[in-house]
């Protein structure tokens, strides 16, 4: 269904106004009127007494019903109040005494617009165009209004008509393309964008539209033919490239399209924005992440070296990076992104989770505190940072830290659980049990699945010695999640060892000590003790001295190998 913008009607309203009051009313002479009370009327519009108005002009019609400008200007205040069915009664009286009158005429069709009469609207303009025809903007009205109608052949005759009078242009051969689409006309749609192109031999833009056409109506050959004359007359052209890299992937030829995008990346005219999407939309992250991962990473790098100043190419850099689990180039790149543009959160998070996952907690601790400096509001640069201290043993530190992010959470549970458990690690830490405790079961009570927080909490139950089948379920809980984590199997092996479980223990300690890049001295230490439990001293020495080698032992480590016995707190 058609519409009218109520703006451009009211922009009628006025024009019709000023015209109006230049050209003043008419003279009494044969016609009977009375200028003077329109003109009172005129003055109380202007005023604002817009009920005064109406009322005034009602009363000049009653008295001067043979006047078209009372029935008008009655008609358009009516308009203004939208009351629109009223008024097209007043427009249609106007015209009828005076059907030569360009204003009436404009009035009444755009009055039948607004009551939805396109029919009516369409009678009235050609009229209008066929007293005026000179007036271009009244041909487009017309053609609009058949267009509307759903008449197209009658819109393509006005269109012709307009062509002759302009020429061959851009908007009209568009237009007529479109009508003759819709009526599945290809062929002459197609002699109309044949007429653009030869009307504008080195207009590039419209052998494009030409070339997408054909590729619409999969006649490809023609296609080609015609881009590659964009090249020719355009070889600057920056979108052409992209053009062609997408219709050699549509052909299959994987290669070329390459070659093509590499261009396109090359050149500078072309914007980051739509080198970006295309290469979002050439590459999905599991295509990234196998086979054309090394086709990814040339065209990120040479958006790099093509718009050096920009963080945003930077960004979708460390992006892939970061997939590719290429951690400190993808921290180099967040890095110079802050270094251009520093207002950025996400980068600050991205750069935050590089530290962390490449266990670089010194540069976390560094780059941790100027974001929570910057994003005071942001709870996630809190906990990254507090983890560096945690790390680092600053736990005082952690602490402030912890507390003064578990504020801003709010609703955001998942957080929350974390908050709380590595608020548990840091109490622990402090040796402030009661409260380590606390916040371990605040934890759980949120996500009672979450491995590390299931093998932290038992392991330190175990070391206390209490609620031990408790430290039993949890332990069996994490390492159950994750059963090939050395360091769960350690704890689930030191919680059966502080039940009395011994072979058991040395079971799960020994499978934990197969992970010989994670062993520590307290493994080997555990291992120690069970095996004297289970009457092994000599062996138990042995480990008790290579987990001294190591360090990391307890505080009983060295007056166990020098009094050559167990000692327990």
């Amino acid at each position: 269904m058609m519409k009218i913008s109520l703006n451009l009607f009211l922009a009628i309203l006025i024009l019709t106004g000023i015209f109006l009051s230049k050209a003043g009313y008419p003279q009494q002479t044969e016609l009977k009127t009375n200028p003077s009370l329109l003109i009172d009327a005129k003055k109380l519009i202007i005023s604002g007494s817009i009920k005064d108005a109406e009322g005034l002009l009602r009363e000049y019609i009653d008295r001067y019903n043979e006047d078209p400008v009372g029935f008008f200007e009655l008609s358009k205040i009516l308009a203004s109040q939208q009351s629109f069915e009223e008024s097209l009664i007043y427009a249609e009286k106007a015209y009828e005494l005076d059907k030569t009158n360009i204003w009436y005429q404009l009035f009444l069709a755009e009055t039948y617009k607004l009551t939805h009469d396109y029919e009516g609207a369409l009678k009235i303009y050609e009229e209008i165009v066929a007293t005026n025809p000179d007036n271009l903007d009244y041909y487009y009205q017309l053609a609009a209004l058949s267009l509307g109608l759903g008449k197209h052949q009658q819109a393509i005759k006005i269109y012709d008509k307009i062509e002759t009078r302009i020429g061959i242009s851009e908007e009209i051969t568009l237009q007529k393309q479109k009508i003759y689409i819709h009526l599945k006309d290809f062929s002459k749609a197609e002699h109309e964008l044949r007429k653009l192109v030869e009307a504008n031999p080195r207009e590039s833009r419209y052998y494009g539209i030409l070339a997408e056409f054909y590729m619409s109506r999969e006649m490809k050959k023609k296609a080609l033919e015609l881009y590659e004359k964009v090249l020719e007359i355009d070889p600057d052209n920056a979108y052409i490239h992209m053009t062609l890299a997408d219709y050699y992937r549509k052909e299959g030829d994987r290669q070329k399209s390459f070659e093509e995008l590499k261009l396109g990346f090359s050149n500078p005219n072309l914007d980051v924005d739509t080198k970006v999407n295309i290469l979002l939309s050439f590459y999905t992250i599991n295509e990234i992440i196998s086979d054309m991962k090394g086709e990814a990473f040339e065209l990120a790098e040479l958006l790099v070296e093509t718009h050096p100043e920009d963080p945003k190419v930077y960004s979708i850099y460390g992006d892939l990076l970061s997939q590719d689990q290429q951690f400190d180039k993808a921290r180099d790149a967040f890095l110079h992104v802050i270094s251009i543009d520093s207002s950025k959160y996400i980068i600050w998070e991205e750069l935050l989770r590089m530290d962390l996952l490449m266990n670089d907690y010194e540069h976390l601790r560094q780059y941790g505190h100027l974001a929570v400096e910057l994003y005071p509001e942001q709870p996630v640069t809190c906990l990254f940072t507090a983890l560096a201290e945690l790390q680092l043993k600053n736990y005082e530190q952690a602490e402030m830290l912890l507390n003064r992010g578990l504020k801003l959470v709010g609703n955001n549970n998942e957080l929350l659980a974390q908050y709380y458990m590595y608020l548990g690690d840091t109490y622990h830490a402090l040796d402030q049990i009661g409260n380590s405790d606390e916040m371990y079961e605040k934890s759980l009570k949120i996500k009672d699945n979450n491995p590390y927080l299931l093998n932290n909490y038992s392991y330190y139950l175990s070391l206390r010695g209490v609620e031990l089948e408790k430290a039993e379920q949890m332990a069996k809980k994490a390492v159950t999640m994750e059963p090939e984590n050395s360091s769960f199997q350690d704890t689930y092996g030191w919680v059966l060892y502080k039940l009395g479980r011994y072979e058991q223990a040395k079971e799960w300690v020994e499978k934990s000590m197969t992970d010989r890049d994670n062993l520590t001295g307290e493994v080997l230490e555990h291992y120690g003790d069970i095996l004297f439990k289970l009457g092994k001293k000599e062996k138990a020495m042995r480990y008790w001295r290579e987990a001294e080698e190591k360090g990391d032992g307890s505080d009983f480590l060295i007056e166990k190998i020098e009094q050559q016995k167990l000692i327990e707190e």
